[in-house]
C-alpha cells in the first residue's frame, strides 16, 4: 500500500516493551477516575470485602470494581457482559484495573451488593466539588424525569387494563364460536375438521388467558397502589408529558446547581408525580452544598402548600409558579388573582371595590383554609362576570403569604423559569442520550438507585472535566 500512511508491522519486535502508562495520555479522564477512587475510604463508605478474607480464594478489591463501573458509565458501557469484554481488550481499562478481567457475574454482583456505598461515592464527589470551590452558588433548579424500567407495558397490570383486555378476549371468544358454527354448518370433510380443531385450540388458549387475567385482578386487591408489574415489581406505570403516552418505569428527581450545572442531589422514586418531592430535594441540596440558605426553583408540578412551608422552615426560599386550576378565565370570568388581599384588614377587595370578609376556617387534607365572602353579590352589576352562585367565595391558605412572595418574585423576574429549564433539563437529556434511549438494566428500586447514582457520578465527573480540564481537576483534587 505504498503512497498511504502505513501502520506498524505486526511481527516487528521491540527491544524495550511498551509500558501501559505510555498509552494513557496526561489528559485522559481515566486518571481522574483512578485518583478519585484511590482517595476514598471504601471501608467507611460501606463497601463489602474492603478488607481481605483470612480464608478462601482472594477476591477483587472493591476499588478495582468501582473504577471499572465508573469507567463503564463514563463511556456508555453499563452492561456487566460488555464491561467483561472491554476489560480484556480496552487499553484504558487495562491501565485502570491492572489488566484484571472479572467475569460478568462478579461485576453484576458488585453493583447489586454495594448500592449504599455507590450512592455515598456519588455524594462524596459532590462534596469534593464543594470543597475545591466549584460549588459556590446559592440557587438550584429541581425537576423530575421518567426513565423506563426493564418491565414492558404489557407486563404491567391495573384494573382498567385487565378489564379492557378481558373485554377484547371475550369478543374474540364470541367470534371464534360464531366461526366454528358457520364452518360446522357450511363445510364438510377433512378441511372442516382441520379448521374446527385450529379454532378450538385458539378458543382454549383465550379461555386460559382470561382465567389468568381474572386471577391477576384478584391479586390487585392487595396491591397498595392498584398496580402489579411482573418483571420489575417496583416499577410503576407513569404518564409522560406527551399526549396519550406513558411508560412503566421510575421517576428520577434531581437538584442542579444553576452556575455549574452539577447535579448536587438526586433521588429515584416510583411515584408518578412530583408534588411531594420539593422539600426533600431542596433540603438534600442544601445539605450537600453546606449552606445556611438556598433558593430552589421548580415548575408548577411541584406546587404544594405543605412542601413550600417545609422549605421555608428549613431556610430555603422557593420559587414555584402557581398552577391555573380554575376554568373561569377561559369563560371570561374573574379569577382569584383579580381579588386583592389586604393583609392589614384581613379582607379581599373584589373588582367592584367591595370587601370580602373572613368568615371561618376549615381543613382540607389537613391544611387549614380560611373562607372569605360578602353578602351583597346578588345586587352587584359585575355578578355575571364573577359567580353563578349567591355570593363569590375566596379561600386562603393560612400561609399564603409565602405564595404571594413567590408570585412577587416571578412578577419581578420572569426569567426564573427560563433559568430552571436551561439548567435542570440538560443533565437529564445528557444522561438519557448516554443510555441510548433504552432503559435501566437492573430491577427493583434499590438497584435502580445504585444505577442512577453511577449515571449521576459519571455526568458530574464529565462536567467538572469540562469546567476545569483533566489537569486542572487533578491539581484541585490534590490540593
Amino acid at each position: 500500500m505504498s503512497g498511504f500512511i502505513e501502520g506498524v508491522d505486526r511481527g516487528q519486535s521491540v527491544l524495550f516493551p511498551d509500558r501501559l502508562d505510555d498509552w494513557i495520555g496526561e489528559d485522559s479522564v481515566v486518571r481522574v477516575v483512578d485518583f478519585f477512587v484511590e482517595e476514598l475510604d471504601l471501608q467507611r463508605l460501606g463497601f463489602s470485602r474492603s478488607a481481605p478474607a483470612r480464608t478462601g480464594r482472594p477476591g477483587y478489591h472493591p476499588a478495582v470494581m468501582l473504577k471499572l463501573f465508573i469507567y463503564g458509565y463514563l463511556n456508555r458501557i453499563p452492561s456487566s457482559r460488555r464491561l467483561e469484554r472491554e476489560a480484556g481488550r480496552n487499553v484504558e481499562l487495562m491501565w485502570l484495573t491492572g489488566k484484571l478481567v472479572p467475569d460478568h457475574k462478579t461485576i453484576a454482583d458488585f453493583r447489586r451488593d454495594n448500592g449504599v456505598g455507590i450512592r455515598k461515592v456519588c455524594a462524596q464527589f459532590v462534596e469534593l466539588c464543594r470543597r475545591i470551590g466549584a460549588l459556590k452558588g446559592d440557587c438550584v433548579a429541581i425537576d423530575g424525569s421518567k426513565f423506563k424500567a426493564v418491565n414492558n407495558r404489557d407486563r404491567n397490570f391495573t384494573k382498567g387494563k385487565i378489564a379492557s383486555r378481558i373485554a377484547h378476549l371475550e369478543a374474540d371468544v364470541e367470534r371464534y364460536i360464531t366461526e366454528m358454527v358457520r364452518i360446522d354448518r357450511q363445510e364438510e370433510g377433512a378441511a372442516r375438521a382441520e379448521k374446527v380443531e385450529h379454532l378450538s385450540r385458539r378458543y382454549g388458549g383465550i379461555r386460559q388467558e382470561i382465567a389468568r387475567l381474572k386471577e391477576m385482578d384478584k391479586a390487585l386487591a392487595d396491591a397498595p397502589d392498584g398496580q402489579i408489574s411482573l418483571t420489575d415489581p417496583d416499577a410503576r406505570a407513569m404518564a409522560t408529558s406527551a399526549r396519550n403516552s406513558g411508560l412503566v418505569g421510575y421517576n428520577v428527581q434531581s437538584a442542579v446547581d444553576t452556575e455549574t450545572h452539577l447535579i448536587v442531589a438526586h433521588e429515584v422514586t416510583n411515584q408518578g408525580f412530583d408534588r411531594e418531592q420539593l422539600s426533600p430535594m431542596a433540603i438534600a441540596a442544601k445539605t450537600a452544598l453546606g449552606r445556611d440558605d438556598l433558593h430552589a426553583i421548580a415548575d408548577k408540578g411541584y406546587f404544594s402548600g405543605p412542601e413550600i412551608l417545609a422549605c421555608h422552615e428549613a431556610g430555603i426560599t422557593t420559587t414555584v409558579p402557581r398552577p391555573a386550576t380554575s376554568g373561569n378565565a377561559a369563560k371570561g370570568m374573574y379569577v382569584k388573582a383579580d381579588f386583592v388581599y389586604d393583609a392589614e384588614r384581613d379582607v379581599y377587595v373584589c373588582p367592584a371595590g367591595e370587601d370580602l370578609t373572613y368568615r371561618y376556617t376549615t381543613e382540607e387534607r389537613s391544611i387549614p383554609i380560611r373562607r372569605y365572602w360578602i353578602n351583597g353579590c346578588k345586587t352587584c352589576p359585575l355578578r355575571t362576570h364573577c359567580t353563578t352562585g349567591n355570593e363569590r367565595r375566596i379561600s386562603r391558605w393560612e400561609r399564603e403569604d409565602l405564595v404571594d412572595d413567590m408570585d412577587g418574585r416571578l412578577g419581578r423576574d420572569p426569567d426564573y423559569m427560563t433559568l430552571r429549564r436551561c439548567t435542570v433539563e440538560h443533565p437529564f437529556g445528557t444522561i438519557k442520550a448516554w443510555m441510548g434511549g433504552t432503559h435501566f438494566l437492573t430491577r427493583r428500586l434499590k438497584n435502580v438507585r445504585s444505577e442512577m447514582a453511577l449515571n449521576v457520578l459519571a455526568y458530574n465527573i464529565k462536567r467538572m472535566v469540562a469546567l476545569l480540564g483533566v489537569r486542572g481537576l487533578m491539581r484541585a483534587m490534590q490540593g
